[in-house]
């Protein structure tokens, strides 16, 4: 169980599903089979995060390209650290950046610093805290086992190598292993977008003042237009309508264009339940009707050409919770 459902369940008791409710399970399988995959765009990663991946990163470089040093202290070889303490005279240094050109010779030993490249022959990182640096001597005291700090070419990735799968929704991190792959772009799944209409003559626009007893804030656009953004789509506010039919259906037509429109209120079967009418005066057909779920049990999912709507009657603060069960599983899925 997802924790959005089981924080809906914890909070209202056991949803009771009776023969003529369907398992929240498959309305959500049935919405996701609806939908088609989404089209293929090229983003910079700088606005990609939580993105869905279209097709899998390869890397172009390795990482690290060279042998690199994972301390300060001392490249120099082991077999002249054998017999310690040992002597060893200094010919250069290596830093992150700007690598010591040279060999390491019997006898010799380069300063290097934390990511720096390590220089040819050397195998053997002894660490600055173990060693003395006195007018060009070095004189060590002890040392680590041969390639322990140092971190091997392409011991993250190499070249070639598929650092990240296709589907998944990319996090900061990603986004970090792609940077250092040496992609500065990625393909992904196109946002979906998720048209959101409100419906009922009851409701008022948030922060407007009305004395009406009867009037109550339309809580529940902004609620799912909000979580519309978070879970990756592109909401698309068709505001308020009132309940009659003709008004219902001119607000639809604002969705042109959206690959979900999602209903609020209207949904049951009191006289003033009017959307399945409107809906039907745009071409769209019912596929199924009631969920087993409480606070939004009354639930249409229609289609209409390439586009479909989820209908709710969903009156109460748990509008998110309820609703979330269903929309983040088509904004994800693909």
């Amino acid at each position: 169980m997802d924790p959005t459902t089981q924080a809906l369940q914890e909070s209202t008791g056991p949803v009771k599903a009776a023969s003529d409710l369907l398992p929240v399970d498959e309305a959500r399988s049935r919405i996701v089979a609806a939908m088609p995959v989404l089209g293929v765009e090229k983003v910079k990663l700088a606005g990609a995060v939580g993105r869905v991946l279209a097709e899998d990163v390869v890397a172009r470089v390795s990482l690290p390209p060279m042998p690199v040093s994972a301390m300060d202290g001392y490249a120099c070889r082991s077999a002249d650290v054998r017999s310690l303490p040992a002597i060893l005279r200094k010919i250069g240094a290596s830093k992150a950046g700007s690598h010591f050109p040279g060999n390491v010779a019997e006898g010799t030993c380069v300063r290097i610093f934390t990511g720096a490249v390590v220089p040819s022959d050397a195998d053997v990182i002894a660490l600055q805290e173990d060693a003395c640096e006195q007018d060009g001597a070095v004189t060590i005291q002890q040392v680590p086992k041969p390639g322990q700090f140092i971190r091997s070419a392409g011991m993250d990735f190499t070249a070639g190598q598929r650092c990240v799968a296709r589907g998944r929704t990319l996090t900061a991190r990603d986004l970090g292993v792609i940077a250092a792959s040496g992609n500065g772009e990625v393909s992904v799944r196109r946002k979906p977008r998720i048209a959101i209409l409100s419906t009922g003559d009851e409701l008022a626009e948030p922060g407007s003042l009305s004395d009406a007893p009867d009037r109550i804030m339309a809580s529940n656009g902004i609620s799912l237009t909000a979580a519309v953004a978070l879970w990756g789509g592109e909401p698309v506010d068709l505001g308020i309508a009132p309940d009659r039919v003709d008004a219902i259906a001119a607000a639809v037509d604002g969705a042109s264009g959206a690959d979900l429109l999602v209903t609020s209120g209207g949904a049951s079967v009191g006289d003033h339940d009017l959307v399945h009418d409107a809906l039907c005066a745009r071409g769209f057909a019912a596929d199924f009707w009631k969920i087993a779920m409480r606070h939004s049990t009354p639930v249409w999912k229609e289609f209409a050409r390439r586009r479909f709507d989820i209908q709710t009657n969903i009156t109460t603060p748990h509008c998110h919770a309820g609703y979330s069960s269903l929309e983040c599983c088509m904004t994800r899925h693909k």
